[in-house]
C-alpha cells in the first residue's frame, strides 16, 4: 500500500477565533493563522471560515509519482475528475463535496515511548507510585489518527474511498458504517450514514491512557461542557478514548493503544450490529454522540455554535 497516513484535515467553522483557541487548549501547536502541528505529523488541521461546521479538505500521504498515477487511474475508472500534477492529485468527494488531496508525502518516524510498567495480580512489574500519575507535562498530539464523516449516501462514499482512493476496509457497523484505513492503523476514515453530511470528529493519538484522561482532564477544567463522552474502550479499533466537543460542534477524540494491521496481514473485516462496534466498556453513548444536537440545524443550512 503506498497510501501510508492522513496528512491533515482542514475544517470550516463559522467561529474560526475561538475553534483555534479550542484547539490551542487541546494540546496542537498553533502555527499561524488557523494552521496547527503535532509532535510528530507535521501541519494537520487547518480551521477556515465557513457559513457552519464542515469538513472542506482531507489530506493522503502516498510514497512517490506511481502511487499518485495509480490513484488518478483508479479515480478515472470511477468517473471522478481527479486533477493531478503528477505529485498529488485532487477529487471531490461526491456526497459531501470536501476535497481529497493525494500527495507525496514522508512517511511519519513515530519515536517509541517506553512500555508503561503496571502491576498485574501476582505480578509486580513496577515499585513505587505510578509514573502515570506523576506526569505534569501537558498533553501534544503526536499524530492525526482519523477523522469520521456523516454522508447521505453511505455507498457513494464507500466507493470513493475504497475503488477511488484505494483504502481497505477494516470493519463494519452493520450497513450503516465502515472503518476503512490507508494506514496500518486500524482506521483513517469512519464513514456513517447520516440525514445529512457533516463532519463527526477528528482523532487524536496520545502516549497512552493516562495521557488520554490526563488530556480530557485539562480540557475540562473550567470547561465541563467540552465533554461528549468517555472514558472508555472501542471494541472495533480497541482504542482507549475521551470525546470532547470544540466550539463549533464539531468532535474531537484523544485516542491510544490502536489496533495496526501491517499490510501483509491477513484481516477479516467483522460486521458489528448496533453499538456493539463503538465500545467494548465505559459509559454508553450519548444521545448527541450518535446524532449531534445541530443535525437538525445542518439539514436546514442554518449554522450552530455552541
Amino acid at each position: 500500500m503506498g497510501m501510508h497516513r492522513l496528512t491533515r484535515v482542514t475544517m470550516g467553522v463559522p467561529n474560526v477565533a475561538e475553534t483555534i483557541a479550542y484547539y490551542a487548549d487541546f494540546g496542537l501547536t498553533h502555527r499561524r493563522s488557523g494552521v496547527f502541528t503535532t509532535l510528530e505529523g507535521g501541519e494537520q488541521l487547518q480551521v477556515r471560515h465557513a457559513p457552519y461546521r464542515q469538513l472542506l479538505e482531507l489530506g493522503v500521504g502516498v510514497d512517490d509519482a506511481d502511487d499518485i498515477a495509480r490513484t488518478a487511474a483508479r479515480l478515472d475508472r470511477l468517473g471522478v475528475a481527479g486533477g493531478t500534477d503528477g505529485t498529488a492529485v485532487t477529487a471531490i468527494e461526491p456526497v459531501s463535496g470536501f476535497t481529497v488531496r493525494v500527495e507525496i508525502s514522508p512517511r511519519i518516524a513515530q519515536q517509541p515511548v517506553p512500555a508503561t510498567p503496571y502491576n498485574g495480580p501476582g505480578r509486580i512489574e513496577r515499585y513505587g507510585r505510578a509514573p502515570g500519575v506523576l506526569r505534569e507535562y501537558p498533553i501534544q498530539p503526536k499524530k492525526l489518527g482519523h477523522c469520521v464523516v456523516g454522508t447521505t449516501d453511505l455507498e457513494a462514499t464507500m466507493r470513493f474511498f475504497t475503488d477511488g482512493l484505494g483504502f481497505k476496509v477494516s470493519d463494519y457497523i452493520g450497513d450503516k458504517g465502515a472503518f476503512m484505513r490507508c494506514s496500518a492503523d486500524h482506521h483513517n476514515v469512519l464513514a456513517l450514514a447520516a440525514p445529512v453530511n457533516f463532519l463527526h470528529h477528528t482523532s487524536w493519538q496520545v502516549d497512552d491512557i493516562d495521557d488520554v484522561g490526563r488530556g480530557a482532564a485539562a480540557m475540562l477544567a473550567g470547561h465541563p461542557d467540552r465533554h461528549v463522552w468517555g472514558l472508555g474502550r472501542h471494541h472495533a479499533g480497541s482504542n482507549f478514548f475521551w470525546y470532547l466537543k470544540d466550539p463549533a460542534g464539531n468532535f474531537s477524540e484523544y485516542y491510544a493503544d490502536m489496533d495496526c494491521i501491517p499490510e501483509d496481514e491477513i484481516w477479516t473485516p467483522e460486521v458489528f450490529e448496533g453499538v456493539q462496534g463503538l465500545f467494548s466498556w465505559g459509559p454508553p453513548p450519548p444521545p448527541s454522540f450518535l446524532e449531534p444536537d445541530d443535525l437538525a440545524a445542518l439539514m436546514t443550512g442554518q449554522h450552530h455554535v455552541g
